[in-house]
Parts: structure tokens; C-alpha cells; sequence
């Protein structure tokens, strides 16, 4: 099964005949691009489900599963988390106490936790429970 098929077979079945899909097998990433007004206000409620949707496929097809990318908007989304794992990073140092960000997903807390670690002088916990998970920032001592 090819994966690009795939996913454009997945979208014509939802009324979408003209979708840009592009395959980055080496960090397992499909980015998706629809040029929709409408595809585009729902992005963030429908992009967890259609990556569900997609991986299932994959897996039925014995392929592993993939990030999935809808108009650049996970990408834009990476950025704006990163920035703010910096800022709350520069927060904890400059206030020496802990700075709780807001609640995220796995996949962000991941990459908050990632940011943070490059920094010998603070260290990242995951606190909270469902949707109320979140990360906090604390300063270590030395």
C-alpha cells in the first residue's frame, strides 16, 4: 500500500479530490495540504482523529505510524510551543521558582520536555491528570 494513496483515497471519501500529500519516511511525518477555507477552520478539532484514521490504514497494511501534518498547522504549532517552553525557561531562571505551563497534549509535553532538557540548570516534571496535564519548569540548585 502506498501511503500517499492512501491518505488521498482516505480524503476523496470525505469530499476532498484535491490533496497535497508529501511522505517524510525517514522521521515517519505525513504532511497533508488542502486548500479549503473550511478544512482549514477545523484543523484543530479533526487533525487528532484523521491521524487515527490514517494509522489505522497503515497498520492494516503492517506499516508503523506516522505524524500526521494538515496545512503546516502541527508545524506552526511545534514552534509556538518551543517558544513558549523558552519563555517559561527564562522565567524559572530569572524568578528561581518553579513556572507552570499550560496544559498540553503527550506529543507537546514531549517537546517541552526536550527544549528544556539542553538546560543544565532547570529540569521539566509532568504534573496533573487527562486533560489537565501540564508541564512545570523548576530551577535546580547548585
Amino acid at each position: 500500500m502506498d501511503i500517499v494513496d492512501h491518505v488521498q483515497q482516505l480524503f476523496a471519501l470525505m469530499g476532498f479530490n484535491e490533496v497535497e500529500v508529501n511522505v517524510d519516511e525517514d522521521v515517519r511525518k505525513i504532511s497533508i495540504v488542502i486548500d479549503d477555507e473550511f478544512f482549514r477552520s477545523q484543523i484543530p478539532t479533526i487533525l487528532q482523529p484523521v491521524e487515527h484514521l490514517i494509522n489505522l490504514g497503515l497498520k492494516r497494511g503492517e506499516k508503523p505510524p506516522y505524524v500526521v501534518d494538515m496545512n503546516y498547522y502541527r508545524r506552526e504549532r511545534e514552534r509556538l510551543i518551543i517558544e513558549l517552553a523558552k519563555a517559561g525557561a527564562k522565567k524559572a531562571k530569572m524568578s528561581k521558582g518553579e513556572v507552570s505551563l499550560p496544559p498540553m497534549n503527550s506529543y507537546e509535553r514531549r517537546l517541552v520536555h526536550v527544549e528544556i532538557a539542553s538546560n543544565p540548570d532547570l529540569k521539566t516534571e509532568s504534573v496533573g491528570v487527562g486533560k489537565e496535564r501540564h508541564i512545570v519548569i523548576i530551577p535546580i540548585e547548585n
